[in-house]
This record gives structure tokens, sequence and C-alpha cells, in this order.
């Protein structure tokens, strides 16, 4: 019983059972009932008939009591009724005859439905009965008494085939149900099972298993959140490895340079010499900025980096930002230029959003050739604040951009380190951003250059 195929199947089974029980009762007690209301119909055709030929040859009714006695029409107890009150059956309601018999006025002259002889039968009681006419004139009327009709042997056969019919077809019908049962319970549990299957497989480490859709149901949208699921998982899988690759390979670096001329010093090898010195210590500073990085990132993922708020007047801050990367800028030949739209302020942590905006003014810088042009500025954008960084370098393909705030992405395959910082910087930009409840992307066009823009809420007026 803990196998969903067989709850369906037997579910499945007392529904149809439950369902073919009560359409043969009912059919059973319907065929019954309306087969004794023709017997009924069709008595009481065959007494008017009689009793119009009667009348047809009599001009009355005088000793139509002996003529139902002497044929037995009509007479004696319905089905399932008590003996007759009294030796005379006279008694109202309790007489033999299971018809009554009224003359064109309505006056009972043959009582057994609960009326006397001589008392006037009202006329809704008097429209359920049978006309008699003799010479298109309607002479009377035969009333056959409510109850169960007397049923002949050839009759009763009949009721008995229909009833075994009816038991045949509810033995049929129980077992198509059931086969259907089997086949839509196999339908229905086959995704379940190869979800299960899958999920086994997975948890074994067999990521990127993927299941078949076989429907657009609930059942479909499993299948497919599924598979989904474990497309992500082989992704994460992939870039965990790469970035424990990247991290491997981008200490390993300052590391063995610190330590080979450490041995060189040792050794003698290598003079003690200033320069000396400073490249040990540049590569010490490079490998502490780098773990830096790794810790602050890791906090704002877990959501532990706290921030605190103030408001800040864009184009003063802007200004002094860009002043502080004007003599680098100069340096290498490129125009710095501050391009600011909105005197509106904006509630942040000051110095994590400078530590976003030095990272990109810092790739921008590093991206652009000598005699380009990099902007940064500000504009307002609904209920935002855009803050942009635009350079005129060589741009980024449109392969990469998704990747750009991945931790450790460089466009530069073969992450040499002269040529790019660490990999994690925009990743830190991104997760600082998030913090601040706003957006970081990045638009570029190949030999254009590309844009990074940070849209932050814009503080409403008189907020405090």
């Amino acid at each position: 019983m803990r196998s969903l195929t067989i709850k369906l199947i037997i579910a499945f089974l007392v529904v149809s059972l439950v369902g073919t029980l009560l359409l043969a009762l009912v059919m059973g007690r319907t065929t019954t009932s309306e087969f004794g209301s023709f017997i009924v119909a069709q008595e009481q055709e065959e007494l008017a008939r009689v009793m119009s030929d009667y009348y047809r040859q009599q001009g009355s009714w005088e000793g139509v009591t002996a003529l139902l006695q002497g044929s037995q029409l009509g007479m004696g107890p319905p089905v399932g009724m008590g003996p007759p009150a009294g030796a005379g059956g006279q008694g109202r309601g309790q007489g033999r005859n299971r018809i009554t018999l009224v003359d064109a006025s309505g006056t009972a002259i043959i009582a057994g439905t609960g009326y006397e002889v001589g008392e006037q039968v009202p006329a809704s009681v008097i429209q359920r009965g049978a006309p008699i006419e003799v010479d298109g004139e309607v002479v009377g009327t035969v009333i056959q008494m409510r109850g169960a009709p007397v049923v002949t042997a050839a009759g009763t056969a009949f009721l008995e085939r229909i009833n075994l019919l009816l038991i045949i077809a509810a033995a049929g019908a129980t077992i198509v149900a059931l086969l259907l049962g089997i086949f839509l319970a196999r339908t229905l549990t086959r995704p379940l099972r190869e979800l299960t299957a899958a999920t086994h497989a997975v948890a074994d480490g067999e990521l990127g298993r993927n299941v078949t859709v076989h429907s657009h149901d609930e059942l479909g949208e499993l299948a497919t959140a599924f598979n989904q699921m474990s497309t992500d998982l082989a992704q994460a899988q992939a870039r965990r490895r790469q970035m424990t690759a990247d991290i491997a390979h981008d200490l390993r670096t300052p590391v063995s340079i610190i330590q080979g001329h450490a041995e060189a010093l040792r050794d003698g090898v290598l003079p003690a010499t200033e320069e000396t010195f400073i490249l040990i210590h540049d590569e010490a500073l490079r490998l502490n900025r780098m773990v830096e990085d790794l810790r602050v990132l890791s906090r704002a993922e877990a959501g532990e980096l706290s921030l605190s708020r103030r408001s800040v007047s864009v184009q003063p801050w802007l200004q002094k930002l860009v002043e502080a990367h004007r003599p680098r800028a100069m340096q290498r030949g490129i125009a710095l230029e501050l391009e600011v739209q909105s005197t509106e302020t904006v509630a942040m942590d000051a110095d994590r959003m400078v530590q976003v905006l030095n990272n990109l003014i810092d790739n921008a810088l590093r991206h652009t050739p000598h005699g380009g042009t990099v902007t940064v500025g500000a504009r307002r954008h609904g209920a935002m604040m855009h803050l942009f960084v635009q350079d005129t370098g060589p741009g980024v393909a449109p392969g990469e951009l998704p990747h750009l705030f991945e931790r450790f992405y460089r466009g530069d395959k073969s992450r040499r380190r002269h040529e790019g910082g660490s990999g994690l910087g925009l990743a830190i930009a991104q997760s600082i951003v998030e913090l601040h409840g706003g957006k970081i992307w990045a638009e570029s066009t190949r030999g254009q250059g590309s844009t990074f823009t940070v849209a932050l809420q814009i503080e409403p007026q008189g907020a405090v």
C-alpha cells in the first residue's frame, strides 16, 4: 500500500464501484417503477374498454359490480396491502377492489381506493384515471388504485432479465474501470518514477541529469522545474570549481613571487636591494587586497555587511570622486569628464558606494586607450538615480556581458595578472548595490565602449 500506483488503482476502482452500484440501483428501481406504471396504464385501458362495451349494451351502470366479480377484473388486493377489513370488504380504504369506477358526474359507483359508493370523487383524482367513452360521450372514469400492480409471470420474468442485464453491465463496467485505472495510474506515476530516479542520481553527484517532460500540466511543470534546478546545480558546481581554480591561481602567483625572492635573498642569489624589497612588499599588498576582497564578498553575500546610510548630494560627491582619479587619467592620456544632470540626494553608505564607483572608474581607465574618454555622471530616471561610468574602450563581447559580475571572471582567458584586477571587484560592487536595494548592469557595443550603470532609489523630499 506504500505504492502510489496501487493507491491510485484502488481509488479508481472504489469510485467506479460506487458509481456503478448507484447507477445499477437507480436503474433497477426506475425500471421496476416504470414497468409498474406501464402495467397500471395497460390495465386501466383494458378496464375502460370492457366498461365501455358494458355501458353500450346496458345503457347504464346497473349490475356492473357483478360483471367485475365474475370476470375478476380489478379485483383482489394490491401487492403489499393487508387483508380486507371485514367480510364485506367495503370499509373505507380497505375494499378488495383495486379500482374505483365513477359515473359522468364523478360519483363513485364502485369504491376501492378509499372512497365509498355514492361519494363524490375529486376532479384531481378523476384526472388520473382512464375515461370511458360511448359514441364519443364520456359516461364514466375508471381509476386504478395506487400501489404495486399485479405483475404476471411474464412480467416478473422480464424484470428478472432486466436485473440480470444490469448486474452483467455493472460487472463489465467494473472490469473496464479497473483496466482504465491501471492504465491511468501508470501514466500518472511514470513521470514521478522518472523524477525519483533523477533525484537519486543528482543526490549521488550526477548533476545536470534531466527528465523528459511528458505534458504541460502540473506534473510537466514539476519536471520542467526539476530540469532547471538540475541545470543550475551543474552550472553552480562548474562555477565553484572554476572559482576554486581561479583563487588558487591568483593566490599562488604572489605567494610564489614572495617565496622565490625570499629564498633568493636568504641564499644570497639576489642582492638585498630596495627594488627587491619593494617587489616583495607590492606582492604582499596585492595578496592582502585579494584576501580582503574575498572577506568583503563573503560577508556581503551572507548579508553580514553593515551599511551606514546617510543623505548624499550626488553632484559634489561625484565631483570629489572624479578629482581623485584625474591624476591617473592624465597620466594615461585619458580625458575624465563629469556629467551630472540631477541634484537630488540619495540615502546610501557613501564609503561603500565609493568602493563601487572606484572599481568601475578603475576598470574604465584600465580598458580605455590613450586619447580616449571616460565619463562619470548621474541622471534621474523616474524615482531612481542612475550613476554611470562610460568609456570609449574596445567594449565587451555580447557573450561575456552575462558573466561580468561573476567572481574571478575576466575577459582575458589567460588571466595575466598585470592586465587586470583580482576578478572580484564587479562581484563586490554588485553585492553592495543589491544591499542598497539597487541594481547594477553593463551595456556594451564592440569597438565603441562600455557603460556600467548603478540604479539607486532617490530620497523623497522632506525625508529625514
